[in-house]
């Protein structure tokens, strides 16, 4: 089996757009009972919550629409690991929610341990994506060893990077947050064509 990545792409993209849609139903109508502007007010860990995964989804989506165009054809392997990270994606809304809950209590740590984990699985799964891609021979002609290595260097150091903002979440919460935010860059930066493309 060997086929054009249209379609692949257009249910991911479908996954992507629900994934992203499914986060703003954690954040609740406040009551009014101690006044609406307290009630908005008091939902800023929500709002922390749903910005910061809204965004690593859409820089996830574009991403996988940069490694989708290294590829000329696709085969069951590489559907079958794009479906594994399809179902990352599509479990981030949960630890959002969790995180939005615990983030202003006790628990702190752990919720965002939980959410940089979350991320840790993905980045694997990314890696996985990646290495499947690579070894099935599928990838377009123009892209370069110096692309290939490129790319695997920054998943490698993303995955890495997630392990860390998790552990580092159990010492100091706000830290480990930054820690996992700060990869945003990496992942905006990272070229997935070959420089003379």
């Amino acid at each position: 089996m060997s086929e054009n990545p249209t379609r692949l792409e257009a249910f991911s993209d479908g996954v992507f757009a629900i994934a992203i849609t499914l986060l703003i139903l954690e954040i609740k109508v406040p009551h009014a009972e101690h006044g609406l502007w307290a009630g908005l007010a008091a939902l800023w860990p929500s709002y922390i919550a749903f910005a910061m995964s809204f965004l690593v989804i859409l820089i996830m989506w574009v991403s996988h629409h940069e490694l989708m165009r290294m590829i000329e054809r696709v085969n069951y392997p590489i559907l079958f690991a794009n479906g594994l990270l399809l179902l990352t994606v599509t479990f981030v809304p949960f630890p959002t929610a969790v995180l939005a809950e615990h983030l202003p209590t006790a628990e702190a740590s752990n919720a965002v341990a939980f959410y940089c984990a979350t991320f840790a699985v993905n980045g694997a799964v990314w890696n996985l994506l990646f290495r499947t891609m690579v070894r099935s021979g599928r990838l377009r002609p123009d892209i370069n060893a110096e692309t290939i290595a490129g790319v695997r260097r920054a998943y490698y150091l993303g995955l890495a990077v997630y392990v860390a903002a998790a552990v580092l979440a159990f010492v100091q919460p706000w830290l480990g947050l930054l820690l996992n935010v700060s990869l945003w860059v990496l992942w905006i930066r990272l070229g997935y064509r070959s420089r003379s493309a």
